[in-house]
């Protein structure tokens, strides 16, 4: 419900707080999405989809439930038209063998999974749903595959998705193109991985023990991907053959730095890439995560030319839990759109956000931390109760949306 008092955030710059939701008794969020004066809230812990109707930002109220199959995923969605496609994928922290975060971002999923015999208790693949009426999604599709499942999915209409799945045969998640000309009959199309990543194909991981080479996601712009692979880097891939994805370019910085790739955002009316790492473990255990400027005017060849400002309020290693970049908000059609804005999630710095009118000089315009949880949902052992904000969403009149881990949907209004 919306909350008719809520907490004070720890700390505002610009940015104020208009209004939180606990969206329904289910305050873990992960991806978040608005469309038609709807947010939709894909969860880590209570396996399903919340929707929340904020027509009214002031006093948001919970509108609806789409529970995921047992032992199933939904953290990703994507939401455009009339169409809804929420992933399907084994919940893996409900596994007690990644109740260690390390487990989960250090080494292959595959190899964790195969300790000891599992047997299928989960949903893998694809859902789409009819959301004409917004409150009132009808399942319409289903791609069913291997393995895993999916875990992130770009989709902003036409016929083509964009998600990466964990298939069986291969080491972790790798990109797959999928085919909705008929939306009620869903189909892969075409793959790409990095090399050593198909094992079933008689593949040998060539990176370092400790690192973890797996596909976040991909966002696309025009005819090119532009993959987020963890601790295996930054791909260009072209895609004008939607079945047969090829490389223009890869970039690794990890190491020396500390890997975790999530996001890479194009600005392609500037011929720039932001690419965000996400800070993995607690108190920095994982390093210096930073959020890069790239510039792309030679696709074949991206250069680094600038890092972001990390917030410096107060000593947030210090703080506890993560502290470090999450995701941008990504320039989806029909939302808030600037290749000069960028808005990031800092976890528990909270949401930021930054001018890059002059790309070599990335400035912080504003920023709000909100209160630590209530309730922790995050049941692992040794969670600190502390702000973890996840996504945000940016909609076209400008209005914020924030998830976290525990703590529901802030809805806030940038000033800077």
């Amino acid at each position: 419900m919306a909350d008719q008092q809520f907490a004070a955030p720890d700390y505002s710059r610009n940015m104020r707080l208009l209004s939180h939701s606990d969206q329904g008794g289910k305050p873990d969020g992960v991806q978040v999405m608005v469309h038609r004066g709807y947010a939709y809230i894909g969860h880590m812990v209570s396996q399903g989809v919340s929707i929340v109707d904020v027509r009214d930002v002031k006093h948001p109220r919970p509108a609806g439930f789409i529970a995921a199959p047992p032992g199933t995923w939904n953290v990703h969605l994507q939401v455009h038209g009339d169409l809804l496609l929420v992933i399907n994928a084994r919940d893996l922290f409900a596994d007690a063998r990644f109740a260690d975060e390390k487990v989960y971002y250090t080494r292959s999923v595959t190899d964790t999974v195969s300790e000891g015999r599992t047997e299928r208790g989960w949903s893998a693949g694809l859902r789409i749903f009819d959301i004409s009426v917004p409150d009132r999604p009808r399942e319409i599709g289903f791609l069913s595959l291997s393995g895993i499942g999916i875990h992130r999915i770009w989709y902003v209409g036409g016929r083509w998705a964009y998600v990466s799945a964990l298939l069986d045969g291969y080491s972790d998640y790798i990109f797959l193109t999928i085919d909705l000309a008929d939306p009620t009959k869903p189909a892969v199309a075409g793959r790409y991985w990095l090399p050593g990543m198909h094992t079933a194909g008689g593949e040998q991981p060539g990176w370092p023990q400790g690192k973890r080479y797996a596909l976040h996601h991909a966002i696309i712009s025009g005819d090119t991907a532009y993959g987020s692979w963890r601790d295996g880097g930054l791909t260009l891939l072209d895609i004008k053959d939607r079945t047969q994805p090829k490389l223009i370019a890869h970039r690794n910085w990890s190491p020396p730095f500390g890997g975790g790739t999530h996001t890479a955002l194009p600005l392609p009316d500037r011929d720039l890439l932001i690419v965000l790492d996400e800070a993995v473990l607690d108190n920095q255990e994982d390093g210096e995560k930073l959020i890069w400027v790239f510039d792309i005017r030679t696709p074949s060849n991206p250069v680094s030319i600038a890092t972001f400002p990390q917030p410096d309020e107060i000593d947030y290693v210090q703080k506890g839990a993560h502290f470090g970049p999450h995701n941008l908000h990504e320039n989806r059609p029909g939302s808030f759109i600037s290749s000069t804005l960028i808005f990031a999630t800092y976890q528990n710095a909270g949401v930021r956000a930054y001018d890059i009118s002059d790309p070599y000089h990335p400035r912080e315009t504003g920023a709000l931390v909100p209160a630590a949880p209530a309730v922790l949902m995050d049941q692992r052992p040794g969670r600190p109760k502390v702000i973890q904000s996840c996504d945000v969403f940016v909609d076209a009149q400008g209005i914020i949306y924030c998830t976290d881990y525990n703590a529901g949907l802030s809805i806030i209004e940038y000033q800077g």
